[in-house]
């Protein structure tokens, strides 16, 4: 049990630094509420689970050459950087009494799916967190235990999913609509930021 807890934890560290994703469910829960936020999360766990399945059963090297990094850094460029301009467009049209759910649910989803599968960092975070706990776990446990501890790694990404969720949603409640346009602005040029570093990173990959 304590060693199921500690993926948990695991989990939970993976996805708590902040990054495009949690500046993504930032906007999408202080514009629509809860559910664009939680779904945004959602999308991104998809898109780990992806990774941890590619890892899982050794597809890494088509990953590592050049074109396929080159593809990956140029498509995350092209997903941050439309989502945060889309952000800091809508930022102006937020408004407290603003009824919520206005786009729908699966446009969220699909943000948080593409920003995490077309993201470089994603793939190297999973090849090295994932591949030495992996290596690690099977040395040590059978695989119905494997399955079990990858399962808690995604518990603990899902928890703090809803944690990031319930926190930008509630945003709403306590500031005013000036300092809720603040964050969106910030939440998109945040996005934009980590667009920028991703076309840097496919510029210097091509002709680095």
């Amino acid at each position: 049990m304590n060693v199921f807890l500690s993926y948990i934890l695991l989990g939970l560290s993976l996805a708590a630094p902040i990054g495009p994703i949690n500046a993504a469910q930032i906007d999408r829960g202080i514009r629509n509420g809860f559910m664009h936020a939680w779904l945004v999360g959602v999308g991104a766990v998809l898109a780990d689970g992806v990774y941890m399945l590619i890892v899982y059963i050794g597809v890494v090297n088509f990953l590592e050459t050049e074109f396929m990094q080159t593809f990956l850094w140029l498509f995350g460029f092209f997903v941050l950087t439309y989502t945060g301009i889309e952000a800091i467009i809508n930022a102006g049209k937020i408004h407290l009494a603003e009824h919520r759910g206005g786009e729908p649910l699966t446009k969220s989803f699909l943000t948080g799916f593409l920003m995490s599968i077309s993201n470089p960092l994603t793939i190297l975070f999973w090849l090295g967190i994932y591949g030495s706990v992996l290596a690690k776990t099977a040395a040590t446990y059978d695989t119905s235990q494997l399955v079990l501890y990858s399962s808690a790694i995604f518990i603990g990404l899902l928890l703090w999913d809803i944690t990031m969720a319930g926190v930008a949603s509630s945003f709403r409640k306590f500031l005013t609509s000036r300092l809720l346009v603040v964050i969106s602005l910030f939440s998109g040029i945040s996005m934009i930021g980590f667009g920028v570093y991703f076309g840097v990173q496919a510029f210097q990959t091509l002709f680095g």
